[in-house]
């Protein structure tokens, strides 16, 4: 069955026409959607799956779920006991999504650490996405670090290495291959 990782920034909580259409085309293609339980992006394409009494879908939460609006199933994920519960405890179960997904739908709103951390695991995976950036927009389709790159520039950014180290991230298109067959 193919899946989709669909993730974005917790300051996103309201769907454009451009998001649901994407996702009315999930729907469509009976697209087992990988999903996680934070508030934002996660409850909001929550809720639209809910409403549209989509059942494909499975909820990736820590330990236990903040949020599930069909009563999907869910995998549960774990951490030390003592683990803070910052954007690194909560990748846990982002970095299961990636490497389960067959491919991503990431909603960015031109800042979200965990968003783009989410996109780098997903390149890393030779998994295409598709990216919406939300500042401009506008839909992007990234099968290379080169796709997300350009994708960067459109957003205003020119020094990627010195954007990404500013979020504590490596620019990973150096060591990888920009473009896989």
């Amino acid at each position: 069955m193919r899946s989709v990782f669909v993730a974005g920034s917790r300051a996103v909580s309201k769907l454009n026409s451009q998001i649901r259409e994407r996702l009315d085309n999930v729907i469509q293609q009976n697209l087992q959607v990988l999903i996680g339980d934070a508030n934002g992006v996660d409850k909001a394409v929550q809720r639209y799956l809910a409403k549209s009494r989509y059942q494909n879908v499975v909820v990736y939460c820590m330990e236990s779920c903040r949020n599930n609006a069909g009563d999907w199933p869910t995998r549960n994920h774990s951490a030390a006991i003592n683990a803070a519960r910052d954007r690194h405890y909560y990748g846990i179960k982002d970095l299961a999504m990636s490497q389960d997904a067959d491919c991503g739908l990431m909603l960015w709103d031109g800042i979200s650490k965990g968003t783009l951390t989410n996109v780098l695991n997903l390149l890393n995976a030779h998994k295409k996405l598709l990216l919406y950036l939300g500042p401009k927009k506008a839909f992007f389709k990234l099968n290379s670090y080169e796709d997300f790159h350009l994708a960067l520039h459109a957003n205003g950014v020119q020094d990627i290495p010195r954007f990404l180290a500013s979020l504590g991230m490596k620019d990973t298109a150096s060591r990888q291959s920009a473009i896989w067959g």
